[in-house]
């Protein structure tokens, strides 16, 4: 009977569904995933897109996948990655189309997710042969290099210097992956150039992972390590619980997260963790860390314990020391952080929490304590709630809050996400915050704030949605009220995105409008992209943040702030299938007699970024 079922879904959706992939490009997905993220500029996307983009050339099998490799997609619920490895283990894949007997996946769904996933024959030998890792490894050679101009009369040199960055990677099944990395920061000399590698090897025996170079640890729900990639509360409402993807690479050179090597071992139940890493600080501070996670995990119920050991050469100091806002952080020239975290799922619940505390000059203690609700597959209800003391303060971890940093906060978050009206789907949020000492950008205390959103999205029946964004905001004495409005259409090659944003801040009103137009030639391998822009928001707290699509491996988030216009061109061309050339071409346009109200000295700027890319 269910095989009968599944063939009347494919003979009822291989026309539509096959052709919304093959128009679907794996842009379009990355793009809708940094609109769901978009709320926390901070966040260190280009990772996630480097991360995502090494999936569409090594997908995922979901035959033989895992949570963890699920978990690093971002965009996939719990509910959806329990659902679909229940559904494996019971009986593996014979086709993608299968997705659509599990209930928690819509179509939008399937659509995106189909770029990074693929089915092969079940193996059961899983181990590696040297020659065969180097004969059918991927190698791949990029070299990026940008360059500015601004139009400033008082300086003689109007260029800025170049940025260049050359990489190689080496991948093979994303079982081993490796790269290096050598960078030119703009304006640096030839002795400040920035080197970095990486090194990545899986499922050997008992080594579920080994890093070395720079690498990524992330545990629990990140109060004593976590990675660099934060989610806004938006999406956070129906993504996967955050800070739990082990030990895996980082390749951005400039701001590493662990610099040094680690290694986790597996045996049945039994996850042991440990790492090592030395970083230099404010040029001339090192920072020694060592940790160590040991995580058990059976059926349904996960335990982790994580401690790290911070070791400085010297004492931390920071630039505004006497800064009411600072007084509580840490100082010194060690620190101890702890914690316990755990997940367990029941039937349509799931509870998620972890407990810390750090050593800093007091002892400070936090806490962070979530619930799921799943009355029904495409409905998820969702309420956290997190304490951290005046003096619980650790620099490595990220876990949900208001602010970039654990320290002196006590917050209740509900949220829901509702895809049971399809084609509509409601996602909404309500956070409420308070602080007893005094914050950054907050001249009083104890103070308290608000944070709730919005948004539906609706999905048209010919290859186009629509979504609106309300959201409020207040934090001490600053209000914030935004709304954003998008229509997406594509086929055949097109992609019709628009967009329009307004926000009133302390009776002060910033607005954009924006339009971008893609087109991928059938005939040849020839991608265009133009996006224009217009902006007026005259205070930077009006500044509004655009998505724009860049080179491979990187992203722009240009804060609309002032008032003018934007443009941008890029241009991607497969020049043979080993050569792609891809070209960005930006320029912006300010008022002349806004810029003379400032005192600014740049009235236009102009940006180019050019890549090469090989690949064998």
């Amino acid at each position: 009977m269910r095989h009968l079922l599944f063939y009347m879904f494919c003979l009822l959706t291989v026309s539509v569904l096959g052709q919304s992939v093959a128009d679907y490009t794996v842009d379009d997905v990355i793009t809708d995933i940094y609109y769901a993220l978009s709320e926390n500029e901070a966040t260190d996307y280009d990772d996630l897109h480097e991360h995502l983009l090494a999936f569409t050339e090594q997908p995922i099998d979901l035959n033989s996948t895992s949570r963890e490799e699920l978990l690093s997609l971002r965009f996939l619920s719990e509910k959806q990655i329990d659902d679909l490895l229940l559904y494996v283990h019971a009986h593996p894949m014979d086709s993608l189309y299968e997705l659509r007997l599990i209930g928690s996946f819509k179509d939008y769904e399937i659509r995106n997710l189909l770029p990074f996933v693929t089915l092969r024959p079940v193996v059961r030998d899983k181990r590696l042969y040297a020659s065969e890792v180097f004969r059918m490894a991927r190698h791949e050679l990029t070299l990026r290099t940008d360059g500015r101009y601004m139009e400033d009369p008082q300086r003689d040199n109007q260029t800025d210097p170049v940025y260049a960055r050359l990489r190689y990677r080496f991948n093979y099944g994303n079982r081993v992956v490796a790269g290096l990395t050598m960078q030119r920061p703009t304006g640096a000399a030839a002795k400040d150039m920035l080197y970095g590698g990486f090194l990545r090897v899986s499922d050997i025996g008992i080594v579920h992972t080994l890093v070395a170079g720079q690498y990524q640890a992330s545990f629990g729900q990140g109060l004593v390590t976590a990675s660099p990639l934060h989610f806004g509360k938006l999406m956070y409402a129906a993504s996967a619980v955050i800070g739990q993807e082990g030990l895996r690479t980082y390749s951005s050179v400039a701001t590493p997260a662990l610099q040094g090597a680690g290694l986790t071992l597996r045996h049945k139940d039994w996850d042991v963790s440990t790492w090592y890493s030395l970083n230099r600080q404010q040029d001339s501070l090192r920072h020694h860390r060592i940790g160590c996670n040991l995580t058990w995990h059976r059926d349904n119920l996960t335990l982790q314990l994580t401690m790290t050991e911070h070791l400085y050469s010297d004492s931390v100091r920071y630039y505004f020391a006497n800064a009411a806002y600072n007084q509580h952080y840490f100082r010194g020239d060690k620190q101890w952080v702890g914690g316990i975290s755990f997940r367990y799922a029941w039937r349509r619940w799931i509870w998620f929490g972890e407990a810390a505390a750090t050593q800093n000059r007091r002892w400070g203690a936090g806490t962070v304590l979530g619930a799921r609700y799943l009355p029904w597959d495409d409905v998820t209800l969702t309420a956290l709630y997190r304490y951290y003391s005046p003096w619980f303060d650790n620099p490595d971890g990220y876990a949900f809050s208001e602010t970039s940093r654990l320290n002196d906060e006590n917050g209740l978050y509900v949220a829901a996400d509702v895809k049971r009206c399809y084609p509509w789907r409601w996602t909404l949020y309500g956070d409420v915050f308070r602080f007893s000492g005094v914050k950054y950008g907050i001249t009083y205390a104890p103070s308290w704030g608000y944070d709730a959103a919005a948004q539906t999205t609706y999905y048209g029946p010919r290859h186009w949605h629509t979504d609106l964004r309300l959201r409020a905001r207040q934090k001490g004495e600053k209000a914030t009220y935004s709304l954003r409005y998008r229509f997406v259409w594509q086929q055949a090659g097109w992609y019709l995105l628009s967009q329009a944003d307004v926000n009133l801040v302390q009776l002060q009103v910033g607005y954009s409008l924006m339009q971008d137009v893609h087109y991928s030639f059938p005939s040849v391998p020839l991608t265009l992209q133009l996006s224009l822009c217009g902006f007026r928001a005259l205070q930077w707290d009006n500044r509004i943040y655009h998505y724009e699509r860049d080179v491979l491996y990187a992203f722009s988030n240009y804060a609309a702030y002032g008032l003018g216009g934007r443009a941008y061109l890029n241009v991607r061309w497969k020049i043979i299938p080993q050569l792609s050339l891809y070209l960005r071409l930006s320029h912006t346009v300010y008022a002349r007699n806004w810029v003379q109200e400032r005192s600014l000295p740049a009235p236009t700027r102009t940006d180019l970024h050019l890549l090469l890319r090989a690949t064998l």
